[in-house]
């Protein structure tokens, strides 16, 4: 099996999680990065370094125009039971993108991985697909929440940055946080301490800069991109139905991208 373009990767039990869920809301028309979904029998074939895979891989990606972003979608990842966030590798910058799919690969049989397994019962063998994308070069990053991970409220909870979001995700920074009605009114914000940003380093990977001491504490967002953001939630609402999202998304200038939605494990609606 060869690259498919991510619109075409519904399949979950090929695809995995992620593919499937970014490839429902490319078809809705929402914001998702260009690229390409690796099935689970290509990556281990990757992995391998079967030449054959190899020259596939390195063909489809040629199709992809800027930096790569490589990102893990097991099957049962990103499900209504089990996310497995954190457990598996995401590669951002990537300028080989096979030694990267086989680093996702790897982490997925990982100590930890295999732990967080066991723990939520998936059953059956490790099964490993990828998401290969566009890199959005994130001048502001973060996540968000359709209903309140805290109080269950029916409100958008967003946590932003300056950046690519792994300062968030690895947890570098205090980000700044609000709260919106569903319809996108402003409930409440509050700045964070953003002292670190991640940036991509024009040689490959990442790298943490520091912010300017002005930016440190000023709100990431404005007003018009909060009510992008709470467009976004309406169009995961039309895609996914009325379930609670989680939402990683960027903003590269005024443009915002959504780079992943999952519903939020074990709350229901």
């Amino acid at each position: 099996m060869s690259p498919v373009a991510l619109a075409r990767a519904g399949d979950a039990q090929i695809f995995g999680g992620k593919a499937a869920q970014l490839a429902v809301a490319q078809c809705a028309g929402l914001p998702v990065p260009e690229g390409l979904a690796l099935g689970h029998d290509f990556v281990d074939a990757v992995a391998r370094a079967e030449a054959i895979a190899l020259e596939a891989l390195a063909r489809h990606c040629a199709r992809l125009s800027g930096p790569l972003a490589v990102r893990s979608s097991a099957i049962g990842e990103d499900g209504a039971s089990a996310s497995f966030a954190g457990q598996h590798a995401t590669l951002l910058n990537v300028r080989d993108v096979a030694m990267a799919v086989t680093e996702v690969w790897r982490s997925a049989h990982s100590e930890s991985a295999l732990g967080y397994r066991q723990r939520v019962g998936a059953e059956g063998p490790v099964r490993m697909g990828v998401v290969v994308q566009r890199l959005v070069p994130a001048d502001i990053a973060g996540v968000m929440f359709t209903r309140n991970p805290i109080t269950r409220a029916d409100e958008l909870v967003i946590e932003a940055g300056w950046g690519l979001g792994e300062a968030i995700v690895q947890g570098l920074v205090v980000p700044d946080f609000f709260r919106l009605t569903r319809s996108g009114d402003l409930l409440e914000q509050r700045a964070g301490m953003k002292t670190i940003a991640v940036r991509r380093n024009p040689d490959g990977d990442t790298e943490q800069v520091a912010v300017a001491p002005h930016l440190v504490e000023t709100l990431s967002l404005s007003d018009a991109q909060l009510r992008a953001l709470a467009g976004l939630a309406t169009a995961c609402d039309a895609a996914f139905g009325s379930v609670p999202h989680d939402i990683e998304w960027a903003f590269d200038g005024d443009t915002h991208y959504l780079l992943q939605r999952r519903p939020v494990t074990g709350m229901r609606a």
